[in-house]
């Protein structure tokens, strides 16, 4: 199939992006790396009027330090962050996820800020962006805000993004000393979206207590979910004293409405969340401590 006709807009910089998608509002769509829009309007599961392309916005790409955070513009390709030295130092559960994205193909394309903004239930990026408690930096008519991840997600495909508003970067905290950082994904073929998933980064102080925890679940729910549950049950406690599949399990007892699909029912789901949200724990702590 094809996707309908639309008209094709590249602005020069942020500020005529967002006056595009303010003139023409719901009529258009922000393209980024067009790797998931793009396919969802051929196969018209979407349709916009307008597209604002912003994939050459050179103020949207890069990666930077700023104090004891690391920015990365928006259009700042998934390739970019898989090769990486700074993040692979800085943000290693970031650097882990994305060889999990798609195809090197699609990495080639495709966008942190894409990603985030397309908030697919089953991608890697949203449930990493919970479990570091990323900022994200948006752009709109009004001037620009910042929002934690926490708050960014809404539903299936949905965020707190309007019409007329552009994801611009993301910030994240530095990984910091005696930290520990996994990412753990069941799916059908290598390349194919989780059917369950897990990402958890947490800290130890020098007694080995966990000062800070984030456990994150994706491919299980309408979104990916962050584990209020699971940190509450760790922080203060030293690992050895702690039970990891207690945990996996606590981690998928915060997903709500978990799916049925062709993938597997709910409750397989639920196993397999488990399963992996326990292997992650697992390998973060060996990190933290070794």
């Amino acid at each position: 199939m094809k996707s309908a006709a639309f008209d094709y807009h590249r602005p020069a910089s942020i500020d005529e992006a967002v006056g595009l998608l303010a003139a023409y509002g719901e009529s258009a769509k922000v393209l980024a790396g067009g790797q998931s829009l793009l396919p969802m309007m051929a196969l018209r599961i979407a349709s916009f009027e307008h597209l604002v392309d912003i994939g050459r916005i050179e103020s949207l790409r890069g990666i930077r330090r700023i104090g004891d955070r690391l920015v990365i513009g928006a259009g700042t390709t998934q390739a970019t962050i898989e090769h990486s030295e700074v993040i692979a130092a800085d943000l290693p559960l970031l650097s882990m996820a994305t060889p999990l994205i798609g195809h090197f193909q699609i990495r080639n394309r495709g966008t942190v800020g894409g990603s985030l903004a397309h908030a697919d239930a089953a991608a890697e990026y949203p449930a990493v962006a919970l479990a570091l408690g990323a900022d994200l930096e948006i752009a709109g008519p009004g001037g620009t805000r910042t929002v934690a991840a926490s708050e960014f997600f809404t539903g299936r495909w949905t965020t707190v993004l309007d019409d007329t508003e552009v994801l611009t970067a993301v910030s994240f905290p530095v990984t910091s000393r005696r930290s520990g950082a996994a990412i753990r994904e069941f799916a059908r073929r290598r390349g194919d979206f989780a059917v369950a998933g897990a990402a958890v980064a947490m800290q130890l102080d020098d007694e080995d207590r966990v000062v800070s925890c984030g456990v994150a679940m994706f491919g299980l729910g309408a979104m990916a979910t962050r584990s209020t549950t699971a940190a509450a049950m760790v922080i203060g406690a030293r690992p050895g004293e702690l039970s990891a599949v207690e945990i996996g399990r606590a981690a998928v007892s915060d997903v709500e409405a978990v799916v049925s699909d062709l993938h597997g029912s709910a409750e397989y789901r639920r196993r397999v969340g488990a399963a992996v949200a326990t292997e992650a724990w697992n390998a973060a702590v060996q990190e933290a401590t070794r």
